[in-house]
């Protein structure tokens, strides 16, 4: 009796099997991917209410986004701009794309960039008066991971209303505190700008002394986790600074944003 079990007929069933496996694996990707993208963007949206102290757990993420306004704005400039479509703008993929950005010189590069995409797509939120909220996209090198993530600014467009991140790779229990709720909740309430305009607002190593003078722009470092302070301190300082949104924070307090 002839053997069945040849080495041509493994390698077909291999091979068969592997071509099968395949087709179901890429047609879940394509299925999924509108599920998977939906998913992304209502986490991002969670992400900005949270930092802007709007988020209410059980109502619609839809509905509590319809008070944010995306917008555009030309960090050369300072301003407001419609020069790409914001709905489909994306600003990390722009800051890889050598024609919608710019090398960053090393000694500016505190926050470990490499490039500086020419847009930023801010969120705005308006009341009667005018702007009442705005969140900011920030982004930096921590110890494993480019942080990415949201700080949020009352009306005056210096005091802190939060500050949270949607992506990074940091220790858990070390540089991953960065989502610890009681480590977020010391961020409300402090300080961007001195009296000169300078950005004071930082993370300390160790805990800050609430009686000492400036303690209104100091946050506690995490614990055990040094080269992560250090990179949250660095990419608030490049974001709040002149290579980042003072300028244009400094023109919307004007009205000439």
């Amino acid at each position: 009796m002839a053997n069945k079990d040849t080495i041509q007929k493994t390698i077909t069933v291999a091979v068969t099997l592997c071509v099968v496996c395949s087709v179901i694996v890429s047609t879940a990707a394509v299925v999924l991917r509108p599920a998977q993208k939906a998913n992304k963007e209502a986490d991002i949206k969670t992400n900005i209410l949270r930092a802007a102290d709007m988020y209410e757990p059980g109502k619609s993420i839809d509905e509590q986004f319809e008070k944010v306004q995306a917008k555009l704005v030309d960090l050369s400039s300072g301003k407001f701009s419609d020069a790409v479509d914001v709905t489909t703008y994306d600003q990390f993929k722009a800051s890889k794309d050598p024609a919608m950005s710019e090398d960053l010189p090393t000694e500016v590069d505190i926050a470990s960039l490499s490039r500086l995409e020419k847009y930023a797509k801010v969120y705005v939120v308006q009341g009667n008066a005018g702007v009442e909220r705005i969140i900011l996209p920030i982004r930096g090198y921590g110890l494993w991971s480019t942080l990415k993530g949201f700080i949020a600014l009352e009306s005056d467009l210096n005091t802190v209303i939060g500050l949270g991140y949607y992506e990074h790779k940091e220790t858990p229990g070390l540089g991953g505190e960065v989502d610890n709720p009681k480590w977020k909740a010391l961020w409300p309430g402090k300080k961007v700008y001195d009296a000169q305009g300078n950005v004071e607002l930082g993370v300390l190593k160790g805990a800050v002394d609430t009686s000492a003078p400036g303690a209104e722009y100091k946050v506690d470092g995490l614990s055990g986790a040094t080269l992560t302070s250090n990179g949250v301190d660095y990419m608030i300082k490049f974001w709040l600074g002149e290579n980042g949104f003072a300028s244009f924070l400094d023109n919307l307090k004007k009205g000439e944003a």
